[in-house]
């Protein structure tokens, strides 16, 4: 622990009797003092003594260090006699390695011309066997050394060339013959060892082929032999990925430049086997049936490009991207230069055929929706005045309209999209995606839809026909659904092939001519069952409503709280409220509703206005609106709720007593309507010819 003068001198009084004040003894300070003094000289003897030491152990570390500076001094002195040594070694070492260089660079410049001139001894030695007709050299009459003699040969095919044909055309053919001998022997050589699988014997005899002419041939043999029962399945593209993938690890081990020897396999087995194989599954169907041609032509491009994929994995030179496009396009260019005509050809005969059936599934024939002046002339008036030209057609409920139809149009056209994204060239597939949309838009769009409006709006009777069927809205509820659907291969099928492309303003621009021309008939069709929807009101009112309903004989004797007209036209109302919540959806309902509400308000604000009242009638009439109010409810739009609470404001004037008419008058819901309305509604009563009433309200 670390000395503390303090605490040390605490201890020691502590110590020391009479030094405190423990165990109840008295303070003495001279015996503390002489024990402190006692104490102090105790420390100097101490202190002395160590000094000693200290110095004691100072002079022997002096001692030692001296001793040990000596010594490395006289080490420094050997490490330099020794780096000495060294350097002189490494100089002579560096001198006799430089003898020995030039020594062997003598040596190799009298035994390189002495070599060549031993093999070009050698070399006429052969040479002369062959001009004396006769080989009796063992390196060509021992197959075992085949490898010897196809160096010979070789050389001396080259030397041969160089020698004038007149004077040595015999002995030129014969090492000739002899060459074509060898090569032949070195390749069935190969041959045999593929068959028997031995690697480094076809390793061996290809290094010799390499410097033949009939390499390629030893590579074409290879490859013919590779494929000899590879192609035993039914499935030739994943046998052909089996194969190169099995070849790829046995190339490397035998050839030289294995990345060309596999490429020329695939190149191969696209040109022969791939290419048969598609011309065998697409001719025959290419005039026959374009649905089946169409399909299998998407599903081989497509397993041909999935197998291309696989084959990038291997090593097969610089761009093996262009290497294995150019296949493919060898294959397939035939059949992709008119891909886009037969699937627009066949896209507008199956949509054809899909509606054609539908509608003879319901005997129905199909009218002819006029085109040309007379038409467009219809058309105008038709949309400027909503009537209807022409007879009104009973459709007998039916919409003409069909989600098994629009399914089986939308699933067509999606294998079109995938089709076309697929075999399109880049460059034109905007384009053929284009096309494709178009036919989508004529049959869907036009040949279905449209004529399903315009049947329908001829269907609408009019506004006056009694116990009118209203089918119109079902058009509606069912167009909009198909109309969902259509928007949404809109978007997840056509958008990603002409995104990037001018043809996507193109595209929305047609989309949005067609939605404009649909929303057109539709608004109309939905304003002219509004029409109807009143016309039946109005029959309904006109058959029931009595004019002693609201100026009954007996005032005393009434018995009903709303009139028998009021339940007939709130049932009405309520269904078609239902209806139309039915057949739209968002922000249409409340559009269509709130269009019928006002209506439904203005034909019993007119009704009302038809008939006297006295003051039993006018409760009544009170009450009938008050069901029609809860009527309006069912709405549940603001303004119609606020028109029918004014107008139940408004009838209370027919019962309010004369005296009260002003205030009544200046209320909350009658003190911004007009005078003359207010004027009107009072005129309705019996008494208001009385000079009392009149007085009151002028």
């Amino acid at each position: 622990e670390p000395f503390v003068a303090d605490e040390y001198i605490e201890r020691l009084a502590w110590r020391t009797p009479g030094g405190g004040s423990r165990g109840g003894e008295a303070f003495d300070p001279k015996r503390l003092l002489e024990e402190f003094v006692n104490h102090i000289q105790e420390l100097q003897v101490m202190d002395e003594r160590i000094q000693r030491k200290v110095e004691k152990l100072e002079q022997q570390c002096q001692k030692e260090a001296k001793e040990f500076a000596k010594k490395v001094q006289e080490l420094q002195k050997s490490n330099q006699v020794a780096f000495q040594h060294f350097q002189e070694l490494d100089e002579h070492i560096s001198y006799v390695a430089t003898k020995v260089c030039h020594l062997g660079d003598q040596l190799e410049g009298v035994n390189t011309p002495r070599q060549r001139a031993v093999e070009a001894q050698k070399l006429m030695k052969y040479f002369n066997e062959f001009l004396d007709g006769e080989l009796k050299s063992d390196v060509f009459t021992n197959s075992e050394k085949i490898k010897e003699a196809a160096d010979i040969i070789q050389k001396l095919h080259l030397i041969a060339q160089e020698l004038p044909f007149d004077r040595f055309s015999e002995v030129k053919s014969k090492i000739a013959s002899k060459y074509h001998d060898l090569e032949c022997q070195l390749i069935q050589e190969f041959t045999s060892a593929q068959r028997r699988g031995e690697i480094s014997r076809m390793r061996e005899v290809a290094a010799v082929l390499l410097h033949f002419k009939g390499y390629s041939h030893c590579v074409d043999v290879y490859i013919k032999q590779c494929q000899e029962g590879a192609f035993l399945r039914n499935d030739v593209f994943e046998d052909a990925a089996i194969l190169c993938q099995r070849v790829n690890k046995q190339v490397g081990e035998v050839f030289s430049n294995p990345e060309t020897v596999l490429a020329k396999l695939i190149q191969n087995i696209f040109e022969v086997k791939l290419q048969t194989y598609v011309k065998d599954q697409l001719e025959e169907q290419r005039k026959s049936d374009a649905e089946q041609y169409l399909k299998n032509l998407y599903d081989l491009y497509t397993r041909t490009t999935n197998l291309s994929s696989k084959l990038m994995e291997f090593n097969l030179g610089t761009d093996k991207q262009t290497f294995l496009s150019k296949l493919i396009k060898s294959i397939f260019i035939s059949y992709l230069e008119n891909y886009i005509e037969v699937e627009i050809g066949y896209l507008k005969s199956r949509s054809a055929m899909i509606l054609q059936r539908y509608y003879d599934s319901k005997n129905h024939q199909k009218r002819s929706i006029g085109t040309g002046g007379i038409q467009d002339l219809k058309e105008r008036i038709r949309q400027r005045t909503n009537l209807p030209l022409g007879p009104s057609i009973d459709t007998h409920g039916e919409t003409f309209l069909s989600q098994e139809v629009v399914v089986n149009l939308l699933q067509e056209t999606k294998q079109a999209f995938e089709r076309c994204h697929r075999l399109s060239d880049p460059s034109d597939l905007p384009k053929n995606a284009f096309r494709i949309f178009s036919m989508l838009v004529e049959f869907l769009c036009t040949e279905h839809i449209d004529y399903a409006l315009e049947t329908g709006l001829a269907g609408i009777p009019s506004s006056d026909s009694k116990n009118a069927n209203l089918y119109f809205l079902d058009v509606v509820h069912q167009a909009n659904t198909i109309f969902h659907l259509f928007d949404k291969q809109f978007n997840d099928h056509l958008m990603p092939l002409i995104s990037s492309s001018p043809k996507l303003s193109e595209c929305l621009q047609k989309k949005k001519d067609v939605i404009e021309q649909m929303e057109v008939k539709l608004d109309m069709g939905i304003d002219r069952t509004l029409n109807c929807m009143i016309g039946q009101m109005k029959h309904i009112l006109a058959a029931e409503q009595k004019k002693t309903d609201f100026k009954p004989e007996d005032e005393n004797n009434v018995l009903i709280q709303y009139t028998n007209a009021c339940v007939k036209v709130c049932g009405y109302v309520r269904k078609q409220v239902e209806k139309i919540r039915n057949s739209m959806d968002g922000k249409n309902v409340d559009t269509v509703l709130m269009e019928l509400g006002v209506r439904f308000h203005r034909l019993i604000y007119e009704h009302l206005q038809q008939y006297s009242y006295s003051c039993m009638g006018g409760m009544l009439a009170i009450c009938d609106v008050a069901e029609y109010r809860k009527c309006a409810k069912d709405f549940k739009i603001a303004l119609v709720l606020q028109l029918f609470d004014t107008l139940h404001a408004l009838c209370n004037l027919l019962v309010v007593a004369p005296d009260n008419l002003k205030q009544v008058c200046s209320g909350e819901q009658l003190a911004n309507l007009d005078k003359n309305i207010l004027h009107s509604f009072v005129q309705l009563r019996v008494d208001y010819r009385s000079a009392r009433l009149a007085r009151h309200f002028s």
